[in-house]
């Protein structure tokens, strides 16, 4: 709560001093100028020109506008999304992820490789922001001792029920699927974790995942491109990486599998960085989203279709 407070008292490089009445009632509690520059601040990071004063202070200051709708503004402006920084490769990277995520095709039955999402049982796919109700979806991930560190938790979940439907827990590799009949799932995701597994054995991965998906069915599958990886440094971004994939490589390996490729995004634009030979994670953090130049983005993404 202190760390809040301190951000919203920094505006224009110097403390704003808020009055003891003022403390505990919010945005709504300060005056229209004061609103607008810490939206500016905290959102489009800059101080308010005179045309979005001029705009917005007249409604804010006659409750036309709330402060959550001016948020709400800024951040759905197109300033946002291409020019504004973004505070942090890793959470531009997870935003941008969510995006793909919603993307994906409706499937009743459904799979998520290595989707555990720490702290919150409704899992990975869920918490990013799966749109379409489901009969049954199964988190598939290693038991919490075999995990790295980072990635362990004190809780075993086993159903949870969720506003789109129940999602169950399996704690295995999912490189064994045995135990899920042929042709008996809609969607498969496999959200940062091919990278995670050798080569022969992520042949071993994509076979079992095209012999449980119904014809028709869909995976869906992000993972570093080591085009911009390697760019970013020359040791894997993630010690437990046992591949990092260029486009050429992991398209090849899906059609291989008997995948048709339906289509294939990138997540994070870093072609500046590759233009110029040097990685910047500004410039990638702030190039957030879908693109289609996959071979020069931070993240490959592709939705899959077994033919049938």
């Amino acid at each position: 709560m202190a760390t809040v407070k301190g951000a919203l008292r920094r505006v224009r490089g110097a403390p704003l001093p808020l009055p003891a009445s003022e403390q505990w009632r919010g945005l709504s509690g300060l005056s229209a100028q004061r609103v607008l520059d810490i939206v500016y601040e905290l959102i489009l990071a800059r101080e308010p020109d005179p045309t979005g004063a001029q705009s917005y202070t007249a409604g804010l200051e006659n409750g036309s506008i709330t402060p959550q709708e001016l948020a709400g503004w800024a951040v759905a402006s197109g300033e946002w999304w291409s020019v504004t920084p973004f505070a942090g490769l890793g959470q531009s990277l997870h935003f941008s992820r969510m995006m793909f995520v919603r993307s994906l095709p409706a499937g009743r039955r459904i799979l998520d490789l290595g989707g555990t999402a720490l702290g919150n049982a409704t899992g990975a796919l869920v918490l990013m922001g799966y749109p379409y109700r489901f009969d049954d979806l199964v988190v598939i991930d290693l038991p919490s001792e075999e995990r790295n560190e980072l990635y362990q938790e004190s809780t075993a979940h086993e159903v949870t029920q969720t506003a789109l439907g129940p999602v169950r827990y399996r704690y295995h590799s999912m490189v064994d699927l045995s135990d899920y009949a042929d042709d008996s799932v809609d969607l498969v995701y496999s959200g940062q974790s091919i990278e995670h597994v050798p080569l022969d054995v992520a042949d071993t991965v994509l076979a079992e995942v095209r012999r449980v998906l119904k014809p028709g069915g869909h995976l869906g599958i992000d993972t570093p491109n080591a085009r911009v990886t390697r760019l970013q440094q020359v040791e894997f971004i993630d010690p437990d990486h046992e591949h990092e994939y260029t486009h050429g490589e992991l398209s090849e390996k899906l059609r291989r599998a008997g995948f048709d490729i339906v289509e294939a995004k990138g997540l994070n634009y870093a072609g500046p960085s590759l233009a110029a030979g040097a990685f910047d994670p500004d410039q990638v953090a702030t190039a957030r989203g879908l693109f289609a130049q996959i071979e020069d983005c931070y993240l490959l993404a592709y939705v899959c279709r077994v033919p049938g």
